[in-house]
Parts: C-alpha cells; sequence; structure tokens
C-alpha cells in the first residue's frame, strides 16, 4: 500500500479504535508498515479477529479486546507502557445490516467510545482522529456535498442510530478542541470499499459482488438511478493519514467525486466477474439517498490529497479477493 509515510513518519505509536473491521485493519496494516507501533482495539461486534490475523506476531502489534464505550487504556504486548502519539477512532458498526441489528450499541459507541477515546488521546497528549462519515449529510439538497452544508438527516428515521452517532462524534470532538485545546480532526469518509468486506454486511459492493460470483440475481434498490460515490480502501487510507500527519481540525471529506448509479455498478460487477446473473429490483430502504457525491476541493488543497484507483480497477482485485476467501461470506 502506498502509505504517505512523510505525513507519519512523527508518530511512534498509533492506537486504532475499531482496527478489526474493514477499514481499520488496513489503517493498522499501513501504519505497521510505516514503522509505526499498532495497538488494534476491537470488541469483535462487526470486526473479525481473521481481518489482523496477517498482523499477529508482528513486532509492534498489539491486539486488545476491548469495548471503548467502557474507559480504557493501552500497553504493549510486553507489559511496559508506551503513550500513544496518534488515536483513529474507527470503531462503530458502519453497514445498515449492523447498525440496524445493533441500534443502542451503536449510538453509544458514537457517543461514550467516542469520549473515552478523546479522553485517551488527551491523557498522552496525541492527535486524535475521528471517523466521520458522508451520512452526516443524510439525503443532500446540496450536490456535490462541500463540509460547509449542514446535512438534511432524518434524527429519528432508521437510519438515524448511524447518522447521529456520527454527527454527535463530529460535535464532540470539535467541543474538546474548544474546551482543552487538544490536537484534534474530523474526517467525513464516503463510501469505501475493498478486500476485507463481509458478503453479507448490506453494503452495495460485497452484496453484488457476492451475488454475481455465486450466480444469483443482483438486488438493485429502487430504480437503480441512486448514486454512490465508491473509494477503493487503499486510496481512503491515504487520506486519512494524510489527515493524521496534518494539524486540521475539519471536518474534510475524503471521498471519491466520481458518482456511478447503483444500476452502473451492479452491471460493472456482472462484466468483471463474468456473470450471467441478471438485476432484480427491490424496495428501497427507508432514508436511502438519492445521492451521494463529495467535494474534495478541501482534502485537495491542504492535504494534496485525491483518489487514484479507478473503480474497475478497485472493483477487479476486490472481486479477485473475494474469489480467493470463501469465509467473505459471513
Amino acid at each position: 500500500m502506498d502509505v504517505p509515510t512523510d505525513a507519519i513518519s512523527r508518530f511512534r505509536h498509533a492506537v486504532v479504535t475499531g482496527g478489526a473491521g474493514f477499514l481499520g485493519s488496513h489503517l493498522c496494516t499501513a501504519l505497521l508498515e510505516s514503522g509505526c507501533d499498532v495497538t488494534c482495539v476491537d470488541d469483535f461486534c462487526t470486526g473479525r479477529p481473521e481481518n489482523v490475523a496477517h498482523l499477529t506476531g508482528r513486532p509492534g502489534f498489539t491486539l486488545l479486546e476491548a469495548d471503548i464505550c467502557r474507559p480504557f487504556e493501552v500497553a504493549r504486548s510486553s507489559g511496559s507502557f508506551a503513550p500513544p502519539d496518534l488515536v483513529l477512532n474507527f470503531a462503530s458498526p458502519a453497514s445498515p445490516a449492523d447498525y440496524l441489528r445493533m441500534p443502542l450499541h451503536t449510538l453509544e459507541t458514537g457517543s461514550a467510545g467516542t469520549r473515552n477515546a478523546l479522553a485517551l488521546a488527551r491523557r498522552h497528549g496525541a492527535r486524535f482522529v475521528q471517523a466521520s462519515t458522508s451520512e452526516a449529510y443524510g439525503d443532500p439538497q446540496e450536490h456535490p456535498q462541500s463540509e460547509r452544508y449542514w446535512g438534511h438527516v432524518n434524527p429519528v428515521g432508521p437510519r438515524s442510530v448511524y447518522d447521529e452517532a456520527k454527527r454527535f462524534g463530529e460535535a464532540l470532538t470539535a467541543a474538546e478542541a474548544r474546551v482543552h485545546g487538544s490536537n484534534v480532526g474530523i474526517v467525513r469518509l464516503f463510501n469505501t470499499y475493498g478486500p476485507r468486506m463481509r458478503g453479507y454486511d448490506g453494503r452495495a459492493v460485497p452484496t453484488f459482488v457476492r451475488q454475481a460470483l455465486a450466480g444469483e440475481e443482483l438486488t438493485v434498490t429502487g430504480d437503480g438511478r441512486q448514486t454512490r460515490s465508491l473509494a477503493y480502501v487503499e486510496d481512503t487510507v491515504r487520506g486519512v493519514l494524510a489527515m493524521a500527519g496534518s494539524e486540521l481540525l475539519g471536518p474534510v471529506n475524503i471521498g471519491n467525486p466520481d458518482e456511478i448509479t447503483m444500476q452502473e455498478l451492479a452491471e460493472l460487477v456482472i462484466e468483471l466477474t463474468g456473470s450471467r446473473s441478471g438485476l432484480r429490483f427491490v424496495e428501497r430502504p427507508s432514508d436511502d439517498p438519492a445521492v451521494r457525491c463529495p467535494d474534495i476541493t478541501l482534502a485537495r488543497g491542504k492535504l494534496q490529497w485525491e483518489p487514484r484507483v479507478t473503480a474497475r480497477d478497485g472493483l477487479e482485485r476486490t472481486i479477485g479477493w473475494f474469489r480467493a476467501h470463501t469465509h467473505s461470506g459471513g
């Protein structure tokens, strides 16, 4: 993975909450490969030990099973304490299937969990980066979405447990900076995909890939004309680490500004897998956004970051991983 080592070279010990999840595990890998010691914190409610199995036993890597909704501390596996100088807060159920199954835990992770992760960073004077989401914009009335847009969110709908947890996490992080002068940053992540996603997690890319490889019909919600902007995980990791290495508060959008409709995505997956599957249109979920596209002017200007991996290339890599990992259907 192409890691911005110049941006993060000053860090010696990073804590990644949610580090055994899809995105968190890629962050752990990139940080360890850059020479930074890593403590991965996860309660495994959605993360999986196998996502970081390739790191277990490597010098500098520690896996801590803990629920960040409770106060926690970190130490090296040797038992000698080394203060963290970077905390990346990525703990949260992130797919609709997960946060709709665990609504209260999702809200608690975004509130109490964020508070505890901030407290850890404050105790040790560490740089803190909060993983927020494009869901902060809800079903947007501005397109593309810039960081100046305040969003259009249903605060009591089924998706609100995730949307509002992330919006509260942003507010808490910003208040931490104002009250304590802490070194914090907020990234708003748009749809990210790649290896280690779960085939049944409810998100479009793994669902379509799993269905195409199994020869099943691809279930496209609504009329398929709603759009998403898909960033390959390698690009998202670069953006997060560039933010970590900066002094920006944000929020900063990290995502791919190239839109694709859900029908186009399904058809591209069928083409790349060589599947004979067809499409089946199903009911669109409540509060499902009609459009999703980031304005990344700020990330380009302040972080010198923009995505590099095309949808075709990223999907080919993702499909290859799914072909090689039969356990990915979980």
